[in-house]
């Protein structure tokens, strides 16, 4: 019992610097794949953003959710003429088809499958 309760600390250490465990892996139609996460760059003219409402936005993730893909945030410059827009879908041509079927612009995609926090 001595030896368990020494060892327990070092158990709890070795886990807070474990890194990232990979997700385990399933084949077969119970395998569930994650979707992937990207990075969306948009030009729009000038104006075109005004009247986005939440009716818009609705039939905005209604159109993606046709493809598998779900709109997570976006930011937009000062003047509303860029968007970078995080998204997760499970492929880019997925949020290709997705934005063509909603009549938005797709400058560029960039797949981020990496999270940097500052802390």
């Amino acid at each position: 019992m001595k030896t368990l309760i020494a060892l327990l600390p070092t158990l709890f250490l070795s886990q807070a610097f474990a890194g990232d465990s990979p997700a385990p892996s399933a084949s077969g139609p119970e395998a569930i794949k994650a979707p992937h996460r990207y990075l969306i760059e948009r030009t729009f003219p000038p104006g075109a953003l005004e009247g986005l409402n939440a009716a818009g936005k609705a039939k905005i993730n209604s159109t993606n959710a046709k493809y598998g893909v779900r709109w997570v945030t976006s930011y937009a410059n000062a003047n509303k003429t860029k968007t970078y827009c995080i998204y997760e879908a499970p492929s880019e041509a997925a949020v290709r088809k997705a934005a063509d079927a909603n009549g938005i612009p797709v400058d560029t995609v960039t797949e981020v499958p990496v999270t940097l926090s500052p802390n």
